[in-house]
C-alpha cells in the first residue's frame, strides 16, 4: 500500500521504555522500539538497555500503557466536524430545551447561510414528539434549518430550507409536518450541505480528525455516498487527510456497481470499496429498517423501508468481486440483513464461495440477526462492521429497541458473542455523529452489553475495534504492536491493567501470570476511562495532550 505525502514513514528510531506494552510478541513487554515509522521490536525493560545509545530519542512513559492506534470503521467525517461545530441537541431533556438551544444558536451565528444541527431524540423526551415545522420556524426567524435526528435517517427543517429544495413536496418521505425520510430527506440534507462553504467543510474536517486523534484514533473508515454526502466532499477528505498529518483515512464510496467501468469510478473517486452505507433499509429510530414482522409501535402492518432486494445485492456483489473491489452494504432489520445474506450467496453461487470469501464484503450495522443469518455469515466471510455503542444508547428493556419492537425482538439485537463463536469478524465503529468517537467507550458497550448473553471479553473488543478494522480494509499485518506493524499506537493515563471476560472463570484464569494474556484497562461501568496522552500514525505524532 502506498502511503500519502503525510504519511510517510518517520525516518528516526525511538525507544519507549518504563511502561506497559500491549502485544501478543511479549504479553509482558515494558519497553517497544519504532525504526522508520514501524515496530522494530518488543521486550523487557532489562533488554531496552542494548538499544537506549542507537536511537534517535528515548521516550519515558512513566508507568503509562502503549496500545495499537483504535480504528473507526463506520464514520462520516465532515458531519462529525460539523456535529462538534454546530448545534449539539444530543443533550437536550425535552422538546422545549431543543427550541431554546436554537433559537440561541440562531442568533449567535447570523453569518451561516444554514443552520446545521445534529442529535435530537424524541424518543428519550417526555412528549415523545419532535418539533413541528412551525415551532421551528418560530424559533429560527425565518432561517433554512436542517436538524437530522440522531440516526440520521429522517429530519426536521424549516420552510424556508424546504423553499430551497423545488418539487420536494412531491418526493417520497415528504410529510407536511413530520419528519422526512426518503428521497425528501436525502433532497434537503443535499441543499443544506450544499450551503456549506469549502472552507467551512475543511474545517469540520479538520476538527472531526482532531477530535478522534485526541481519542487514541489513528484510522477512520470514512462512509460516503450520494445519499450521505457528494463526491466534492468525499474527495476534499481524502486530500485533505493525504495531505495533512492526523488520522489515516480509508474511503468507501457506497454507489451500486454494474461492471469494470463502474468499479473504475468507484477507484477513481479514491474509494477502496463500494461499500458503508449503501442502503439496503434505513434506521429502527425512524421507523424505516426493514422487517419481516411489523413495528410494534408502529401502523398496522409497517415493517420498514426496503432499498435493495437480493437480486440487486446479488450483482452488485458479483460486479464488485469480478473488478476486484469491496462490496458492502448498510442493513439493520432482519428481512434486510437476509436480502444481504441471500444476494451474496446467491453471487458465491455464480463466482464460487472462495472468491467471495476472499473480498471480505462487509455489512454495516447488521443489527438483527437470527442464528441463521450469524451462520451465513460466517459461511460467506462477511465481516460485520458494528457499533455497540448503538445498544448502550438504546438497548435495554425500557429503551428505544424494545419500543420499537417488542423486549423480545428487541433482547436479540446485537449478537457480537454470537458473532464471535461462528468466527465472524467484528470490526467496531461509531457511526459518528450518531454516536460520538469514543472507542474505550464502544469496548465497554460489548463487554457489558445490556443483554448478557451478547457480551464478549474486554480483549476480544478491543481486537475488535484495532486489529478488526485493518482486517475489514484487507490488511492482516497491523492493527497489533508487533515487529514489522506500522508504528500507529496510542499512550495511555490508566488504572491497574487486569482482564475481563465475561465468565468470570476465564477473568481469573487469565489474569494469572501463567496465562500469559496482556491485561487491558478497567472498563467496569463507573470507572474512569483511560486518557489518552499521545497518539502516533505510522510514527508521526498526530496528538500530545497539553501539558504532559
Amino acid at each position: 500500500m502506498t502511503e500519502s505525502t503525510a504519511l510517510q514513514s518517520d525516518h528516526r528510531t525511538v525507544l519507549l521504555r518504563g511502561g506497559d506494552v500491549h502485544s501478543p510478541a511479549d504479553p509482558f513487554a515494558t519497553a517497544m522500539v519504532v525504526e522508520r515509522g514501524h515496530v522494530a521490536w518488543v521486550g523487557s525493560e532489562g533488554a531496552a538497555d542494548a538499544f537506549a545509545s542507537g536511537v534517535d530519542e528515548v521516550v519515558d512513559l512513566d508507568g503509562a500503557l502503549v496500545t495499537p492506534a483504535f480504528t473507526d470503521a463506520h464514520v462520516h467525517t465532515t458531519s462529525s466536524g460539523l456535529a462538534l461545530t454546530g448545534l449539539d441537541l444530543s443533550g437536550a431533556r425535552n422538546l422545549d430545551e431543543a427550541l431554546t438551544l436554537l433559537r440561541s444558536h440562531v442568533a449567535a451565528h447570523p453569518e451561516d447561510r444554514v443552520v446545521l444541527g445534529h442529535g435530537w431524540d424524541a424518543a428519550r423526551w417526555p412528549e415523545q414528539r419532535p418539533p413541528s415545522r412551525a415551532e421551528l420556524d418560530a424559533a429560527a426567524a425565518g432561517r433554512p434549518v436542517y436538524l437530522p435526528r440522531v440516526d440520521v435517517h429522517s429530519a426536521v427543517v424549516t420552510t424556508a430550507l424546504l423553499d430551497l429544495v423545488p418539487g420536494v413536496t412531491g418526493l417520497t418521505g415528504y410529510h407536511p409536518d413530520a419528519p422526512l425520510t426518503g428521497a425528501a430527506h436525502h433532497a434537503v440534507r443535499a441543499a443544506a450541505h450544499g450551503a456549506v462553504s469549502p472552507a467551512q467543510r475543511a474545517a469540520a474536517q479538520r476538527a472531526a480528525r482532531r477530535h478522534a486523534a485526541s481519542l487514541g484514533i489513528g484510522t477512520l473508515h470514512e462512509c460516503g455516498g450520494p445519499d450521505i454526502s457528494d463526491e466534492e466532499d468525499f474527495a476534499g477528505l481524502l486530500k485533505l487527510a493525504a495531505e495533512e498529518s492526523g488520522p489515516r483515512v480509508h474511503g468507501y464510496w457506497a454507489e451500486q456497481v454494474a461492471d469494470e467501468k463502474d468499479a473504475l469510478r468507484i477507484r477513481e473517486l479514491g474509494a477502496i470499496g463500494a461499500a458503508g452505507d449503501l442502503f439496503v433499509d434505513g434506521s429502527l429510530g425512524s421507523h424505516t429498517a426493514c422487517l419481516h414482522e411489523p413495528y410494534a409501535d408502529g401502523p398496522a402492518g409497517h415493517t420498514g423501508t426496503a432499498h435493495l432486494d437480493a437480486a440487486q445485492i446479488a450483482a452488485h456483489v458479483t460486479a464488485c468481486t469480478e473488478a476486484g473491489l469491496q462490496a458492502g452494504f448498510h442493513a439493520i432489520g432482519d428481512a434486510a440483513v437476509t436480502a444481504v445474506v441471500e444476494g451474496v450467496r446467491a453471487a458465491s453461487e455464480t463466482l464460487g464461495l472462495a472468491r467471495i470469501r476472499g473480498a471480505r464484503h462487509r455489512v454495516e450495522h447488521a443489527e438483527m440477526l437470527t442464528p441463521q443469518t450469524v451462520a451465513a455469515f460466517a459461511e460467506l466471510g462477511l465481516t460485520a462492521s458494528v457499533q455497540p455503542a448503538f445498544d448502550a444508547a438504546w438497548g435495554g428493556e425500557e429503551g428505544m429497541y424494545a419500543r420499537r419492537l417488542g423486549a423480545e425482538r428487541a433482547r436479540t439485537l446485537n449478537p457480537y458473542a454470537a458473532l464471535l463463536r461462528a468466527g465472524v469478524p467484528l470490526a467496531f465503529g461509531s457511526d459518528s455523529p450518531v454516536t460520538p468517537f469514543d472507542p474505550w467507550g464502544t469496548v465497554r458497550a460489548a463487554a457489558f452489553h445490556r443483554t448478557p448473553e451478547h457480551r464478549i471479553s474486554v480483549r476480544a473488543g478491543f481486537t475488535a475495534h484495532t486489529r478488526g478494522g485493518w482486517r475489514a480494509v484487507g490488511r492482516d499485518d497491523a492493527g497489533l504492536l508487533v515487529p514489522g506493524a506500522p508504528a500507529d499506537y496510542a499512550v495511555w493515563r490508566t488504572s491497574e491493567l487486569l482482564v475481563q471476560a465475561p465468565d468470570d472463570r476465564v477473568a481469573r484464569w487469565s489474569t494469572d501470570p501463567r496465562s500469559g494474556t496482556p491485561g487491558l484497562p478497567d472498563l467496569t461501568p463507573g470507572a474512569e476511562l483511560p486518557v489518552c496522552l499521545r497518539t502516533v500514525v505510522l510514527g508521526h505524532t498526530v496528538y500530545e495532550r497539553p501539558n504532559e
